[in-house]
């Protein structure tokens, strides 16, 4: 080793970059590679999401339709097989409440729990939600057990 052949450890260096605007003898001063005029050339500058050089962006020229309906209640479904399922590993036996849904991860406690009829229900239940499909209230009824509306 000597001085002529000195080199920094493997890995230690990660710049690699073209150092911009260090003068002329540099070959990159004067405009540091950005070209003249135009926004690109000039600091700060970044592109808006979609931008299209000027012309009409995509988002812009394609037609909306429809309707949102701003008070439309979205359910968090929860089937029959579900509650089921839940009396055969042992986690509920009579009552089935928000809480025991919100617990058991069905629902958050945020969101708005429909029960819906998919499955069967043999175990004679109290469920409690804020709506049920007629048939999943008919099955649950059918079972012996009771369908209470939060």
């Amino acid at each position: 080793m000597n001085l002529s052949n000195l080199q920094p450890a493997e890995g230690s260096t990660h710049n690699q970059n073209k150092r911009l605007g260090r003068g002329e003898g540099s070959g990159k001063g004067g405009t540091a590679a950005r070209g003249h005029k135009g926004a690109k050339s000039r600091s700060g500058y970044s592109k808006k999401i979609g931008f299209e050089g000027g012309q009409m962006p995509l988002q812009r020229r394609v037609p909306k339709f429809g309707f949102k309906n701003i008070n439309r209640v979205e359910y968090q479904g929860l089937n029959l097989d579900t509650l089921q399922a839940l009396v055969d590993n042992g986690i509920v036996t009579d009552t089935v409440d928000f809480a025991t849904i919100v617990a058991n991860r069905l629902a958050t406690k945020t969101e708005v729990v429909k029960i819906l009829g998919r499955g069967e229900l043999k175990a004679k239940l109290k469920v409690s939600a804020h709506k049920f499909t007629a048939t999943a209230k008919a099955a649950i009824e059918a079972a012996g057990g009771e369908a209470i509306e939060l």
